[in-house]
């Protein structure tokens, strides 16, 4: 069985390097994308008490009684809590069993953001709906999003001089570009019962986008990383030092953090689905 490639790679080494440095370190990241489509982060900067403010607060959102989230209820694509059994995850091509929906709630934010064009902000950047009851969710989630959004930049960035392109090829197509912010609760299975077969808390799934960046959380499992070539694996966990320099994980797809977070990032090739396969 294939190992899959996923390399740690320091961003501010990148961010203060060198062309010589830069170069090295894209064409690292080039590898480890044609082989698994992820890798780890570290040198990003984002403070580890962030993540955990924003673990607390969302754990009390999610803490709340139904009737109280359900105010703030919303669709797959909306801003607000999405509910267990709201969403059905599946590779490109597969149609979702609606059936079989992901065992997890979601609160999803986006990218506080607006163009000159009133119908393209209509539909892409709708105002966001944080809860009430927990004020500081907001505050936090928007800390959050404004440095993975500039973690984003640098990816691009270091993504365009891996195809040798220049620099700012992607960072210039994407400056009205969305995101999403989603908080997902991954519950206990004493609390959602036994699944179904090929049923997950997230089911394998093509993720749509340039990015997905998801923050590591230590001690947390459940997805696994194919390579091309290859069987479904645990991404390495051993290079995840102690929560206070912990670095984050990021894959290409959508900006994702968990509560509890996943172990690392992913992105899910288009391809066929595996025959057995977790998330």
């Amino acid at each position: 069985m294939a190992t899959p490639d996923i390399p740690l790679i320091d961003i501010s080494a990148w961010r203060t390097g060198g062309t010589a440095q830069r170069e090295r370190l894209a064409e690292r990241l080039d590898r480890a994308m044609r082989d698994s489509g992820f890798f780890l982060v570290s040198g990003h900067g984002i403070p580890p008490e962030l993540l955990a403010g924003i673990r607390s607060a969302a754990g009390r959102f999610f803490a709340l009684p139904r009737e109280a989230k359900a105010r703030y209820r919303t669709h797959v694509g909306g801003r607000g809590w999405i509910a267990k059994g709201d969403e059905a995850n599946s590779f490109y091509g597969v149609d979702a069993d609606p059936a079989k929906a992901d065992l997890k709630e979601t609160f999803t934010a986006g990218r506080d953001h607006t163009t000159s064009d009133t119908a393209l902000d209509a539909q892409w950047f709708l105002p966001n709906v944080w809860p009430a009851e927990v004020p500081e969710l907001a505050v936090l989630g928007g800390r959050w999003a404004d440095a993975a959004r500039k973690l984003y930049d640098d990816l691009l960035e270091m993504l365009a001089t891996a195809l040798r392109l220049p620099e700012h090829f992607f960072r210039d197509r994407t400056r009205n570009s969305p995101h999403t912010f989603n908080i997902n609760r991954y519950p206990a299975m004493d609390e959602v019962g036994t699944a179904q077969d090929g049923q997950f808390r997230v089911a394998p799934h093509t993720d749509w986008g340039m990015l997905t960046i998801l923050d590591r959380q230590t001690g947390y499992g459940g997805l696994q990383v194919q390579p091309l070539d290859g069987d479904w694996a645990e991404p390495p966990t051993s290079r995840a030092p102690t929560p206070s320099t912990s670095p984050t994980c990021w894959p290409v797809g959508r900006e994702t953090a968990g509560v509890p977070p996943a172990t690392a990032s992913c992105r899910r090739p288009r391809r066929r689905p595996p025959r057995n396969s977790s998330a």
